[in-house]
């Protein structure tokens, strides 16, 4: 009877992380969506809107990511290692705006307290 339980207990686990798993997905899709929405329209968007768009995105990729198994250090360590290989290989980006520096350098430690940028 114990095991019978602990079954069904691990059977809800795993149906709950697959709801939330397509429920991120389809958080990540609504707000590309919404995103390429604000790009395309005539009028302009503001930059609230735009930043809570992005905002989304990146905290859907990171908890999808941990849904998925990967930790979110593993996560910010790849992301690392793409920009400086982008660096490495001059990158048009790069190249042209340095960005990807600007960017590495924000995840290698930068990323204190950004409450003064409001």
């Amino acid at each position: 009877m114990i095991k019978m339980a602990s079954k069904k207990a691990g059977e809800y686990d795993i149906t709950r992380n697959i709801r939330l798993i397509e429920w991120l997905k389809s958080e990540m899709l609504s707000s590309v969506a919404r995103l390429f929405s604000l790009l395309s329209g005539s009028v302009k968007a503001s930059q609230d809107a735009l930043t809570a768009c992005l905002g989304n995105i990146i905290v859907a990729c990171y908890l999808l990511g941990k849904r998925l198994g990967l930790h979110y250090a593993l996560i910010d360590r790849v992301m690392e290692d793409q920009l400086r290989l982008g660096i490495i290989e001059d990158n048009d980006i790069e190249q042209s705006y340095g960005d990807l520096t600007g960017l590495l350098n924000h995840l290698g430690g930068s990323r204190g307290d950004h409450r003064n940028l409001l």
